[in-house]
């Protein structure tokens, strides 16, 4: 496992959202620009994209509660921990002075989601469709700090 070492910061990151959007507008927002982007140590290029209610960086950010991209990041820059096709996993550690939490990153590294619902283009990745503490509904605030 990577340690994420959570140290005290400056602003705390928040959520975006956005207002009611069609279908189409919702699939095509997702994939316009990425959030954060890390490279794990085999190369790959992985976008954590700001996404939707469904993937992405406005899926995690608000339901698990981590606001800031090093949370993500440190996990994706160690080795995939668990691989099923272009699904993978990484797994990590964030501790502040006096508490340690599990954050799981889940990857969707191919251009299609799996269950074909949406396409990066061609050339391109899905990234992050999830980031999350184990064990927990939400991570900790101090995670965030």
């Amino acid at each position: 496992m990577k340690l994420i070492s959570v140290i005290a910061a400056t602003v705390a990151g928040a959520a975006l959202v956005g207002g009611p959007v069609s279908d189409a507008s919702a699939e095509r927002y997702w994939n316009k620009k990425a959030k954060c982007e890390e490279t794990d140590p085999d190369g790959r290029v992985i976008p954590t994209r700001y996404g939707n209610g469904d993937l992405g960086w406005n899926h995690f950010s608000g339901k698990h509660n981590i606001r800031k991209c090093r949370v993500v990041d440190a996990a994706l820059a160690g080795k995939v921990d668990k691989r099923s096709g272009g699904r993978l996993e990484y797994y990590g550690v964030a501790r502040n002075n006096t508490h340690l939490v599990n954050v799981v990153v889940i990857v969707q590294y191919a251009r299609r989601t799996a269950d074909g619902e949406y396409d990066a283009g061609k050339g391109k990745k899905i990234g992050v469709i999830t980031a999350y503490c184990k064990g927990v509904t939400k991570c900790p605030n101090w995670i965030n700090e």
